[in-house]
């Protein structure tokens, strides 16, 4: 057993009690009410789900396990030569909550390479689909296909329910190593004539998936950052729930990852970040050439909300401040490109939004969040393919999706099984003022 996987058992193993005990000392103990707009408007803010890997705060940001995104960077060990952690030390991270030695992060990164190889029936799947397939439908189907590898799937008559754990960690470990060979096989292939690049071993997985891409340094950096960025916002998103709840009925984690990478292409959610950089070109030839200013800026949103449309990127479903996330990329294309014209539209809208937003009223968030920014960075290296933008966010997602669904198992939680009622049923609460 890896000393990963032995030291997840020893945190599983402490862990147990402590909701063993929520459940049967405390369980009846009221956390919340439900009202009606609650009920009808996709159940916002209402406290059901339980993760430790990250949590969400208005004011706060997203902090992953107790640590916010700067105390995050600074505390994990950097690949070699680099700004910014390794893939592999953060999902350490996420799984134990412990910051991992050099030595432990190089013992992932190892493991990491032999869990990596993808079946060459995968490549054929992806290769048999129509050429203008979206590349989401490719990399979800790729990972359905992969199901038959699961070994969840193969032990789970043989296993006691405190075993559960360990073959879901195989899974999520499996499918996390091969991923990014997969998402640069999707790339390469729709988008470069099947130009394959074949990994290389001697890098970490942030480096690899660059030099898969094609692309050169920094972007090996970016791919570290962006996938760290994006593993996780809580369980209560679109990817994360629909992977926590297609695995609490016991699927195994392809199949249920799966499902998390189907909710993350909707438009309310993952597809949000292509959507903002083609909103950004289009405000920037608003512009008419002229070098964005406070001035031009300002009368170019205020026609923008004027005509009735929003402007994308900004606000948040429980954001009350400038997503982390956003402000992570911003130093980075400070700091990498800082004469881009788009990064300049970008940030004199940043600077401008917040205010207009503010004397419009119409939002409760007038600040960016991590869509805002993260699509100007790929089109500077040269990723230009709008809908590839989702595989990535997908690649970084299954960081904390599947840590978090090997924590379900590990602690035993139930299938998910909310109560529905009926519209006649609101009516009748609603005239009574509550239901008696």
């Amino acid at each position: 057993m890896s000393r990963l996987k032995s030291r997840l058992l020893e945190k599983i193993q402490e862990h147990r009690p402590r909701t063993t005990a929520l459940i049967k000392e405390h369980g009846k103990v009221i956390i919340d009410d439900v009202s009606i707009d609650q009920c009808i408007g996709g159940a916002r803010d209402v406290r059901t789900l339980v993760t430790d890997i990250s949590y969400l705060d208005p004011i706060e940001g997203i902090r992953f396990r107790g640590l916010n995104i700067p105390e995050t960077f600074a505390a994990l060990p950097k690949a070699p030569g680099s700004e910014y952690p390794t893939v592999e030390s953060f999902w350490y991270f996420l799984l134990t909550g412990e910051i991992p030695t050099q030595a432990e992060v190089d013992e992932v990164v190892a493991e990491f390479k032999t869990r990596a190889k993808v079946p060459s029936y995968v490549y054929d799947v992806m290769k048999a689909m129509p050429k203008d397939s979206h590349p989401m439908a490719m990399l979800s189907a790729a990972k359905l296909a992969m199901q038959k590898e699961s070994q969840f799937a193969a032990k789970y008559h043989d296993l006691k329910k405190n075993d559960y754990w360990d073959p879901m960690y195989e899974d999520a470990s499996n499918i996390v190593a091969c991923l990014p060979h997969i998402a640069a096989y999707i790339y390469r292939l729709k988008y470069k004539n099947g130009n394959i690049i074949a990994s290389n071993p001697s890098l970490d997985m942030g480096a690899n998936f660059a030099h898969m891409m094609g692309i050169a340094k920094p972007y090996d950096d970016v791919a570290r950052m962006y996938f760290i960025l994006h593993s996780d916002h809580e369980s209560g998103n679109v990817s994360a729930h629909a992977t926590h709840l297609v695995a609490s009925a016991l699927s195994d984690a392809y199949y249920s990852f799966s499902a998390g990478l189907n909710g993350l292409a909707g438009p309310l959610h993952g597809l949000a970040n292509q959507e903002v950089l083609d909103w950004i070109k289009e405000f920037k030839e608003k512009l008419g050439g002229a070098e964005p200013t406070e001035e031009n800026v300002k009368k170019a949103l205020w026609d923008t909300l004027n005509s009735g449309h929003v402007i994308p990127g900004y606000g948040h479903a429980v954001l009350r401040k400038t997503d982390p996330r956003y402000v992570a990329q911003m130093e980075f294309c400070l700091k990498h490109l800082p004469n881009d014209p788009l990064f300049k539209v970008v940030n004199m809208i940043y600077k401008v939004a917040p205010g207009v937003l503010t004397e419009h009223g119409k939002t409760k968030n007038p600040w960016p969040n991590v869509d805002a920014q993260s699509g100007v960075i790929q089109w500077y290296y040269g990723l230009v393919e709008y809908d590839f933008y989702t595989v990535l966010f997908g690649v970084g997602r299954a960081l904390g999706v599947l840590a978090n669904i090997t924590w379900d198992r590990a602690l035993g939680y139930a299938i998910e099984r909310p109560k529905s009622v009926t519209t006649a049923m609101l009516e009748e609460w609603a005239a009574k003022g509550g239901r008696k």
